[in-house]
């Protein structure tokens, strides 16, 4: 449950507002949270975005607020929404430093970074995040099939609000398996078209030829 006024005091303290103010960007950020303010649910728009990613950042703090972020990739899907408040991954084994699982024992607090360079689109989500063992049938449920990794244990991510930011600075990158199937898409049109200028070449030689014999036909007569 949501225990702030507006989802977005999640992020927009009353420090955060009053520099807001000063800056004069708060009079628009109001008018969002009279409209309602962020969503706390994982709308369908949501939960698809989230599993076409194949990367995601996740933030976490120790007990002394010492923020960490960790990288953690996969197959498109390896992000399961599970229902409209909780996200799901196979957390594979890494370096072992269990920073992350560490500061979730001490602080559940978390958030997820999401970005599409493809399409220039980021997805900030705020919430908490719990790390689940020896579950086998969750991890069933969460790992990638024929995914070669090593799944240590479950993280759920529970939502509490999410925004999406404009595309504005952010570069645009493309995966490199969609580059591969571009050129290849490309490599066979040019062969398409190579082919049909080489027919059009001997249709026009063939038909010079004819001509030519026409002509030679002609001169006889």
């Amino acid at each position: 449950m949501n225990a702030h006024a507006f989802t977005s005091d999640v992020a927009f303290t009353p420090t955060v507002k009053a520099i807001q103010a000063r800056k004069g960007s708060r009079q628009s950020y109001a008018r969002v949270e009279e409209r309602g303010g962020w969503q706390a649910v994982i709308t369908p728009d949501l939960a698809a975005f989230i599993e076409m990613q194949t990367s995601a950042f996740l933030s976490t703090a120790n007990g002394d607020g010492q923020p960490y972020i960790q990288h953690r990739g996969g197959p498109a899907g390896f992000l399961k929404v599970l229902d409209e408040h909780t996200i799901g991954f196979a957390d594979f084994s890494g370096n072992r430093q269990f920073v992350t699982q560490g500061n979730l024992a001490d602080n559940p607090k978390a958030f997820l970074f999401l970005i599409d360079y493809m399409h220039r689109q980021r997805i900030k989500i705020w919430g908490t995040a719990r790390v689940v063992e020896n579950d086998a049938e969750l991890m069933a449920k969460l790992m990638p099939q024929d995914y070669k990794a090593r799944p240590e244990q479950v993280i759920l991510f529970t939502v509490s609000a999410w925004d999406a930011n404009c595309p504005q600075h952010i570069p645009q990158r493309f995966e490199a398996a969609d580059v591969a199937a571009a050129l290849a898409e490309r490599d066979k049109r040019i062969e398409r078209l190579e082919q049909e200028i080489a027919r059009l070449k001997g249709n026009s030689v063939t038909a010079a030829r004819a001509g030519a014999a026409a002509e030679v036909d002609t001169a006889e007569e």
